[in-house]
């Protein structure tokens, strides 16, 4: 059996936090199903009818009350050990657990303030960056005028960059050759254009203190990630950032530019249980997921593009593509998994003609020219992160 992973404070306050409102949900749903059956009931149920009486109104009225004591009780008995919690580094295993959590349910834990919730960060093994002229000093020595920022996807998180025991990977053939690397860290639960914005400002105060001139900047990005990076691009152009400027290079890595097949099925299940009063209820269950997924089924980057809708409802593609920043060599990497349909899951979870951008619509075609695309031969979504071929594309195409 695997061991679990080792937990912060915070952990079990955030953890206790989610059990709390789990147990609101779950109340939720079971008083759903007992006003449908009491209201509507059908064939077998009938029996089972009956109306939902003062009694039980009351039961179902009480627990958000009983819930809420439970959690302030939780918030204060655990306090103290929360204020003496570091920000240090912690292990891997920890990390994936928490990239998971946020990527599933990190809308609800940053609008619940959860503390399992991961607030955006610059990060350098493993470790946050503080945006301060002289630790940056510290922490590059010597600070290079050539920046490569790496961007993780959905339920990922930046130490998964790192390959294999025994591997160099590219983050340290770039050291090697030069470059300043860091990563982006991100709670990927949250709207595409959401941690676009912050992931904007975050470069921009980076680039306010780095400790020399910036002549050019990389951004590395798989999977959800390179949405991101399009999306903080775009941001950057309408905010005139500095840091746009430089970005002279974006590679894409397995990204969804038009959308991942998983979710769209996903969005078909919720209108199939939502079709009766009895399964309704139950379609509560398939809209947990967070909006960071559902961004997914169409790849949104915009916040005019879920704003004013129920993100959860059938809705159209976007009529246009958000075009890629102009003055950037864009490049994309679609992976091909030798047991996949080609064109339907290429790597396993994105289709090629996603991952490089491709379209029948010549409105939603990035237009990617054919020197700065390439497909990755029995190479499936995850292992294009470390795959050896993949890497010497990336680097032949910063090195041009």
């Amino acid at each position: 059996m695997p061991k679990p992973p080792p937990l912060h404070p915070a952990d079990l306050h955030g953890l206790a936090r989610l059990g709390v409102d789990a147990g609101a949900g779950t109340t939720a749903l079971v008083e759903a199903v007992h006003r449908t059956i009491a209201t509507r009931p059908l064939g077998p149920l009938a029996p089972l009818a009956a109306p939902v009486t003062g009694l039980a109104n009351l039961v179902y009225r009480s627990i958000p009350g009983v819930n809420a004591v439970v959690g302030g009780a939780l918030d204060l008995a655990l306090r103290p050990w929360l204020d003496a919690q570091r920000a240090d580094a912690s292990p891997t295993a920890r990390e994936t657990m928490l990239a998971v959590l946020n990527g599933v349910l990190g809308d609800h834990l940053a609008r619940s303030a959860n503390p399992l919730a991961i607030p955006m960060r610059l990060r350098r093994d493993g470790r946050v960056l503080g945006l301060r002229r002289d630790t940056l000093r510290r922490r590059f020595d010597p600070a290079s005028a050539r920046i490569a920022v790496f961007v993780h996807g959905l339920c990922m998180h930046d130490r998964q960059w790192t390959p294999p025991a025994g591997e160099a990977g590219i983050e340290a053939r770039l050291r090697e050759l030069g470059w300043s690397t860091l990563h982006l860290h991100y709670n990927s639960g949250l709207h595409i254009s959401s941690n676009g914005r912050e992931f904007a400002a975050q470069l921009e105060a980076l680039f306010a203190v780095w400790p020399r001139p910036v002549e050019s900047m990389a951004i590395v990005a798989h999977s959800m990630g390179g949405l991101v990076a399009r999306s903080a691009c775009h941001v950057a152009g309408e905010a005139n950032h500095a840091w746009l400027a430089r970005l002279r290079d974006l590679v894409f890595l397995g990204t969804p530019h038009h959308g991942a097949p998983l979710e769209r099925a996903g969005n078909r299940l919720d209108r199939l249980l939502a079709a009766t009063p009895y399964s309704a209820p139950f379609a509560r269950l398939g809209q947990l997921r967070s909006a960071g997924i559902t961004d997914l089924r169409h790849g949104y980057l915009r916040d005019e593009d879920w704003q004013q809708r129920d993100r959860f409802a059938r809705a159209p593609a976007p009529r246009a593509s958000l075009p890629l920043p102009d003055g950037v060599r864009c490049h994309a990497i679609a992976g091909h998994r030798a047991d996949s349909t080609r064109h339907l899951l290429g790597d396993g979870l994105v289709p090629i003609d996603s991952a490089l951008g491709r379209h029948a619509d010549a409105a939603r075609d990035l237009a990617l020219p054919a020197r700065r695309t390439w497909i990755a031969e029995g190479v499936g979504h995850l292992e294009l992160l470390h795959h050896p071929a993949v890497q010497a594309r990336v680097l032949r195409w910063l090195q041009a």
